[in-house]
């Protein structure tokens, strides 16, 4: 079986937790990669601290990583949003969530690609969102959302002689801490999200949990440079049949 560790970044809340304890629940090591520590560190999780939207900074803590772990899994979890509309974007807004929602994530690959290719194994897991598809005020956000789909499918053809498969997964609303504060249960707007999602209830972190362990496992092999919607349906009929 290969190598055990898995590294998560944005690990500490929201859909990186779900995703880490699934994959503790699921027997891997765990490093987490977060700004910002978890309020309580779990058994067979490490944390590193680093702010990956400073380039240095994070290739600095990838090379301790990878001298401390033979990591040959990874999840791309962190990001972040600067809503607006095209007339409102900024290039401060632009630039900043290039840097943690697509910069990030290649500089990670970067850095475990070597053990990935030493090892002839490797997973790669890109959170993206549906927001690639097209999403209002989200002029940035949908960019960067759809340039990781782009890598993902360019690494998968890179990588896959070595045995490395990458994928990407597309949540749809996921009822975390962040997006229910900004949406709370009772509210117009989220009541019509919700009756827009065809199986009539939110995603929950858990749903993406499931998808990630589904892809990380040894036995997923055949399967790379694919994206996964998970949306509850919300994204049939917008995706070109190809």
């Amino acid at each position: 079986m290969a190598e055990r560790s898995v590294l998560v970044t944005g690990g500490s809340g929201g859909i990186g937790r779900a995703i880490i304890r699934r994959c503790l629940e699921d027997g891997y090591q765990i490093i987490n990669l977060d700004r910002v520590a978890p309020a309580t560190l779990l058994n067979g999780e490490t944390h590193y601290q680093a702010d990956l939207t400073d380039a240095q900074a994070t290739r600095d803590v990838l090379q301790r990583i990878t001298r401390d772990h033979n990591v040959l899994r990874v999840i791309n979890n962190a990001g972040f949003i600067r809503p607006g509309t095209l007339e409102d974007a900024t290039l401060e807004d632009f630039d900043a969530v290039c840097a943690l929602n697509l910069r990030a994530p290649m500089l990670v690959a970067q850095g475990l690609q070597p053990l990935m290719q030493a090892a002839r194994f490797g997973r790669i897991i890109n959170i993206s969102s549906r927001a690639a598809l097209g999403k209002e005020l989200r002029t940035v956000y949908s960019a960067t959302k759809a340039g990781l789909l782009g890598m993902t499918r360019t690494w998968a053809l890179e990588l896959a002689p070595f045995g490395v498969t990458v994928n990407a997964i597309g949540p749809g609303p996921i009822a975390t801490e962040l997006f229910l504060s900004g949406n709370p249960p009772e509210s117009p707007k989220t009541k019509k999200i919700l009756e827009s999602i065809p199986v009539k209830r939110m995603g929950e972190p858990e749903d993406i949990a499931h998808a990630v362990a589904s892809l990380l496992d040894d036995r997923a092999g055949f399967i790379t440079g694919q994206v996964l919607y998970v949306c509850g349906g919300l994204t049939v009929g917008l995706g070109q049949v190809a």
